[in-house]
């Protein structure tokens, strides 16, 4: 199997990636959900660190600084500079914020690496529905430096359209002009199950005709 196959396969086992009914926040009814809230184990961290670190590693994003969005993107911005090092002997400083700014010691929302103007920074995050994280994150970080943001990677890439015709990650392109880099899409979640890679061939029909009803 490829690392997408390998990925789509962890996520199960993990209890990541999940088929049923579901309501979304959006209201929509889908037959899959994706919570990356259900990785909680060491190894399960480290494992899902490899595959953010083959992603970057495979599309040459270049990056000084991993950023992470609190509060799920920090696991995955730390697991991720570890893994960067101990696979590839990539040092890649990371950091992350907080919900509210801290008013003693050094203060500040930024934790980690103090960003610097011109500085190289990925933003780390699991995944994109409607867009509202990256638009709250941007201005955090360019409050802090005027860094240069150059991809945001994520877990998964539902290629739904989002506010209008085009996918969050299609307005993300066009609103902020960052390329979006996903381990695996909606594509790649079906054809593992049609490969039998992951079970979940009944809700196949459901997969299709939600990716039809919803999908660019």
């Amino acid at each position: 199997m490829n690392y997408k196959e390998n990925f789509i396969r962890f996520m199960t086992e993990c209890g990541v990636l999940t088929f049923g009914d579901f309501t979304l926040k959006s209201g929509r009814k889908a037959p899959y959900f994706v919570n990356t809230g259900n990785y909680k184990t060491g190894k399960q961290l480290a494992k899902l660190g490899e595959f953010y670190a083959e992603c970057i590693k495979e599309n040459n994003i270049q990056a000084a600084t991993l950023f992470g969005p609190a509060y799920k993107g920090i696991p995955l911005a730390v697991s991720c500079s570890v893994a960067l090092f101990n696979k590839y002997g990539i040092d890649v400083s990371y950091c992350f914020d907080r919900k509210e700014a801290k008013d003693h010691g050094e203060g500040g929302v930024i934790v980690g690496k103090q960003l610097t103007d011109g500085e190289k920074v990925v933003i780390i995050e699991d995944v994109i529905t409607a867009g509202t994280a990256i638009r709250q994150v941007i201005p955090v970080l360019k409050q802090n430096a005027d860094v240069n943001i150059t991809a945001m990677v994520i877990s998964v890439d539902r290629m739904e359209k989002g506010k209008g015709e085009l996918s969050a990650v299609e307005e993300v392109k066009k609103e902020f002009n960052i390329d979006v880099y996903p381990i695996v899409t909606i594509n790649d979640i079906i054809d593992a199950i049609r490969n039998g890679v992951i079970d979940g061939r009944e809700y196949l029909d459901k997969m299709l005709e939600y990716r039809s009803t919803y999908g660019v």
